[in-house]
């Protein structure tokens, strides 16, 4: 059996981007996206939401349909913007989305323009997790919220892989984990509170008939979720 090969986030995505749908088209991304949307705000009317790390667009539609003024997607990967570029024309997205090309330690943001930050199963795609955050924490406005999903250390424990096929060939995706302890100690440095921790399962039903997996999927969290908010800096002469 041929080794599946590790590629670079820029060059995966390269590769992946024709084939990858602006939904979540697996078990482990539909656990995930319940819990996140489960932490969604149901109305975000007036709202502005960033979406770090936007691949083909799936949280700006989220964020469209429940009523975002503006969604800025910012995206390493050309190829995947042009998808998430696909989905604001479909949403009749308009005005209120705004594409850039930038990384995730790097965010192409003024500082403190967003309401709403959301970063989905993109940031383990980076070997350090504060500088993420620490950008995440840069672009949300003091008192806003961030959304963070990754895949759960777990997984890469028993040696799952973010893998696809390109050309007749199969890929995977670096990924770094993250473990609970890093981001615990990453916001208590960078001052976000850690609101809700989510540890979503997989749903049997969104398991294909036949399909060949990992049996101990069905007994582990395949995802981790934060629910963060960036601490309102105190008053000048307010007691800390």
């Amino acid at each position: 059996m041929t080794a599946t090969r590790i590629l670079e986030p820029a060059l995966a995505y390269a590769l992946w981007a024709a084939d990858y749908p602006a939904c979540a088209h697996n078990p482990v991304m539909r656990a995930e996206e319940r819990a996140m949307l489960g932490l969604l705000p149901a109305d975000l009317r007036g709202a502005i939401v960033v979406d770090a790390g936007c691949g083909s667009g799936r949280y700006i539609r989220h964020a469209l349909d429940r009523g975002a003024a503006r969604v800025h997607g910012v995206d390493l990967s050309p190829e995947m913007l042009a998808r998430a570029e696909a989905v604001s024309v479909q949403t009749n997205g308009g005005s209120r989305v705004e594409l850039r090309q930038g990384s995730l330690d790097a965010l192409p943001l003024e500082e403190g323009i967003a309401d709403l930050a959301l970063c989905g199963l993109t940031i383990g795609h980076l070997e350090q997790l504060e500088p993420a955050l620490a950008e995440l924490r840069r672009v949300t406005r003091p008192g806003g919220r961030i959304l963070c999903s990754d895949v759960h250390p777990t997984g890469h424990a028993l040696g799952w892989l973010r893998d696809f096929k390109a050309g007749g060939r199969r890929y995977a995706v670096r990924h770094t984990p993250h473990l609970y302890s890093h981001w615990h100690a990453a916001c208590a440095r960078l001052g976000l509170a850690i609101e809700q921790v989510l540890e979503p399962m997989l749903d049997p039903v969104d398991i294909p008939p036949g399909a060949r997996f990992d049996r101990q999927a069905l007994d582990v969290p395949v995802a981790l979720v934060f629910g963060l908010r960036r601490v309102p800096a105190p008053l000048p002469g307010a007691p800390t």
